[in-house]
């Protein structure tokens, strides 16, 4: 019976952290409204504001964090499979240049915005990256994943197609 027990508590970690569950420091987050932010890095300026009545998804990266490199394709096909939501991607590059150099070798159709002071991730309590949070049409979040994912996961599709 504790070798089952064991088994299905090992099962459950797998299956969470493979569905990129609403853990971290701050869940407390979750069906609250998401903080409010203007962030420009001389290129764009972007409100979380401007995108009430959508889906969004608020990425949390830079462009030398490997499990954020893996995920940035998944995130491309999810843009175009699902135009309809918005993928905000706030890059906390601290040299600007790196980010713009990143950005020409690697083009992305979704909006992306440096944020090189953190102030917004800060303002999300987010520590480790690639970090999302998505927000239904009403500015709740909803769920927040830690780690890179998939997003192009049926699972994850359906569940965005229903928000």
């Amino acid at each position: 019976m504790l070798r089952l027990r064991t088994s299905l508590f090992a099962l459950l970690i797998v299956v969470a952290s493979a569905a990129g569950c609403d853990r971290g420091d701050h869940p407390h987050a979750l069906d609250k409204a998401a903080p409010d932010f203007t962030v420009s890095d001389g290129t764009r300026t972007v409100h979380l504001a401007d995108y009430r009545g959508k889906v969004v998804l608020l990425n949390f990266w830079f462009s030398s964090c490997p499990p954020c490199l893996e995920e940035l394709p998944s995130l491309e096909a999810l843009h175009q499979q699902m135009p309809q939501v918005v993928i905000l991607a706030v890059s906390v590059d601290e040299d600007p240049e790196e980010y713009r150099a990143f950005l020409q070798r690697h083009p992305l159709t979704f909006v992306t915005v440096d944020d090189p002071e953190k102030r917004v991730n800060a303002l999300y309590g987010t520590q480790q990256f690639p970090e999302t949070y998505v927000i239904d049409r009403n500015g709740l979040i909803r769920r927040k994943f830690i780690s890179a994912q998939q997003w192009n996961n049926p699972e994850i599709v359906n569940y965005l197609s229903h928000l």
